[in-house]
């Protein structure tokens, strides 16, 4: 009997079967990839401080500025190992639909990295001045609470970190109904970006920014998206350079 003519029960059951069969392939993959590539990395952490305590002071102070690129590297790339993880854990996670207070959820989330040491603490010596609102009456969402947090938090960071060069960063949340589904926007006023180059921004990986001027790995976005598509959303961006950047996301109503 062709897949074509099979009845409907027999044909869930197969997608079913083939799903469940497909996850644990991409859950073997992903331990093995996660393992595979942090053994070398240890080897390199390793040999690079043996190297350190071994070699004699003359080579040592030639052979240092080496050292440090390799050491570097390998953290980069443990980095890049634990993003990876990361954003495919956000993809396999199983849902937990349940309404969700957007407005109080972002602004636990914007606390929450207010008060991690860095750059952006409220506290620190080089604390900045942020004009942070959110909207009252946003809708409720249905999503998984843990997942939306995440998307949150990665929406939030981004805005926080790109409006650093602003002499008065404003950040906003705001959010409004529309034929069942709520449209959620986080705008900044932050350096912004090429909209020619907007496709690339939920890309992994993806950088529209030198490093040397904003820290990450270009996974926030990435993740963002995985989590709003797996809730069967969708997100998009808009921005001009140094002009702020608008991401608004589309999810059903509680």
């Amino acid at each position: 009997m062709s897949q074509a003519a099979e009845p409907p029960d027999q044909r869930i059951e197969r997608l079913e079967r083939e799903l469940r069969l497909a996850r644990a392939e991409l859950d073997e993959f992903t331990r093995a990839v996660s393992h595979d590539l942090r053994a070398p990395l240890r080897h390199l952490g390793a040999y690079t401080q043996i190297l350190r305590e071994d070699l004699p002071e003359p080579q040592l102070a030639q052979a240092l500025p080496h050292l440090d690129r390799i050491s570097e590297a390998a953290r980069l790339m443990g980095q890049q190992i634990d993003g990876l993880m990361r954003l495919a854990q956000c993809g396999q996670a199983p849902l937990q639909p349940e309404p969700v207070d957007v407005g109080a959820l972002a602004q636990s989330v914007y606390t929450a990295l207010r008060r991690e040491p860095g750059p952006d603490a409220a506290d620190g010596p080089a604390a900045r001045s942020i004009d942070w609102q959110v909207a009252p009456g946003i809708p409720s969402m249905l999503a998984d609470a843990t997942l939306l947090r995440e998307a949150l938090t990665q929406l939030l960071a981004n805005a926080l970190k790109f409006t650093r060069p602003c002499p008065q960063a404003r950040i906003s949340l705001t959010g409004r109904q529309e034929i069942g589904q709520c449209v959620l926007t986080v705008a900044d006023n932050g350096v912004g970006f090429n909209p020619a180059y907007e496709a690339r921004l939920f890309q992994p990986f993806s950088r529209l920014h030198s490093p040397k001027a904003f820290e990450g790995l270009g996974l926030g976005l990435a993740i963002t998206r995985k989590i709003i598509e797996r809730h069967g959303g969708h997100i998009e961006a808009s921005g001009v350079p140094d002009g702020g950047c608008r991401v608004s996301v589309r999810l059903p109503l509680a």
